[in-house]
């Protein structure tokens, strides 16, 4: 039997399942229904409270709320003081973003590197992982290759089902150290199952940062500029937490109020985080930057960029989907403040990697794209780059594999993940369970033989 085979009978059995489960757009608006939990500002429906994020959007004029540049803060810290503060003082910050998160306060020097230790200790994976799990049936998809490695650690933890604080933070812990190799292994097994004639699985080096584990793990001759690791240390801080309702910590939330153990909670926040529209987006707006290398002649000229632009929303160009990636955001409106911290840090990147010609493509696409959207298209709030935008071109320049690219968010936001998760634990109260209004008509029932 050919399991990815679509016969005849699957093709029939799909088209009733289209047929009868078809919603009348109309229906939402008459019920009041918010679609995706936000309203047509794009404002989150209130399903919880967080001391962990928050994030603003919005200036309040007049009793009237005005878009305004984007604001995001860890604990009530602003992203951009805490990444502007660990570049002048010259040091990785992502661990001590974890800590803050984990914990609701910033490390003394003592308590960080005592934190660092433990994530040192818990960067290592039980013996034969690695060759009994790791290097069988490796996937193609890295982020299948990261929840099957989670939610295989289950059966190594003695401990797996105790949700007591003491025992989740422990296993967050580990996750949060494991996560780099994980992901790496994961690829170098994929890549070698594929043709590649060495396999190169390097055992992490102590006192190396996330940042630094990564790219000494992955390249073959270890070797990285401190640049490369400070970037995409910078890139790991800013992804690290988004607020209770992002799609992937809003299932962390969700699953979690059903009691059940950390590996099946991460598991599921990653299946939330791998999809296009969340974590891999910015898979998203490298395949469409690719499309726009490929068919503008002259990258600096305006009129051709717009016209490609245009032909994006009118979809004629790249997917056909009307979209321009790495364009809007559900929450934010004039600006996402991660994008805007990340930029200047790109174009550093693309000094080192002589990739200035492109990054100045970035730029002109990231000033055009917002005029041309507004004057096409209904917009309730402003539109801006997001961080995906620049995150893709930020790994590319790194030489990091596409298949890494979403793994690395999750290597990122597993720390905003655990202490959501914790924080749902140490308030524990009723599970999640939002209501859907049934629209469908009331029916008789008709027996078996009679039925037509």
């Amino acid at each position: 039997m050919n399991y990815s085979e679509i016969t005849p009978e699957i093709k029939e059995l799909a088209e009733l399942c289209k047929k009868n489960n078809c919603i009348q757009a109309e229906l939402y608006q008459k019920y009041d229904v918010k679609r995706g939990l936000r309203d047509v500002n794009g404002k989150g429906v209130l399903t919880g409270l967080t001391e962990i994020c928050e994030i603003t959007s919005y200036d309040e004029v007049d009793g009237k709320m005005i878009p305004a540049d984007g604001k995001l803060f860890y604990r009530g810290l602003d992203v951009e003081d805490i990444v502007d503060g660990f570049i002048k003082e010259d040091r990785f910050g992502f661990e001590e973003i974890t800590y803050l998160l984990l914990f609701g306060e910033m490390p003394t020097k003592e308590e960080l590197d005592k934190f660092n230790g433990m994530l040192d200790v818990y960067r290592s994976l039980p013996t034969s992982f690695v060759r009994d799990i790791i290097m069988k049936a490796p996937s193609s998809d890295m982020m299948n290759t990261l929840a099957r490695s989670v939610l295989t650690l289950y059966s190594y933890d003695e401990k797996a089902k105790d949700i007591s604080i003491e025992n989740v933070l422990r296993q967050s812990l580990q996750l949060i150290a494991l996560f780099p190799l994980l992901s790496v292994y994961g690829y170098n097994a994929y890549k070698h199952y594929h043709g590649s004639k060495s396999l190169v699985i390097h055992p992490p080096k102590p006192g190396l940062s996330t940042a630094e584990t990564i790219l000494y793990t992955l390249r073959a001759n270890k070797k990285y500029t401190k640049l490369e690791a400070q970037i995409l240390d910078i890139a790991l801080v800013l992804h690290a937490e988004h607020g209770g309702g992002n799609n992937s910590t809003f299932t962390t939330h969700v699953v979690t109020s059903s009691g059940t153990d950390t590996y099946s909670t991460v598991a599921a926040s990653l299946g939330s985080l791998k999809g296009p529209k969340h974590g891999g987006a910015n898979i998203k707006v490298m395949e469409m930057f690719e499309d726009i290398k490929n068919n503008v002649k002259n990258w600096s000229d305006e009129n051709e960029i717009a016209q490609y632009l245009s032909d994006l929303l009118d979809k004629k160009a790249f997917d056909k989907t009307g979209l321009i990636y790495g364009m809007g955001h559900a929450v934010y409106s004039k600006s996402d403040p991660r994008a805007k911290v990340f930029k200047e840090f790109v174009r550093s990147l693309s000094v080192e990697k002589n990739a200035e010609d492109e990054f100045a493509l970035y730029e002109l696409v990231e000033r055009l794209a917002p005029e041309i959207i507004s004057d096409r298209r209904k917009i309730y709030k402003g539109v801006s780059a997001n961080v995906d935008f620049y995150s893709g071109f930020v790994y590319q320049m790194l030489g990091l594999p596409v298949e890494l690219y979403t793994p690395i968010f999750a290597i990122a936001r597993i720390s905003g993940w655990s202490a959501h998760r914790l924080e749902e634990l140490n308030n524990s109260g009723k599970i999640i369970r939002p209501a859907y209004k049934s629209v469908s008509e009331r029916k008789d029932y008709v027996s078996l033989e009679n039925r037509k």
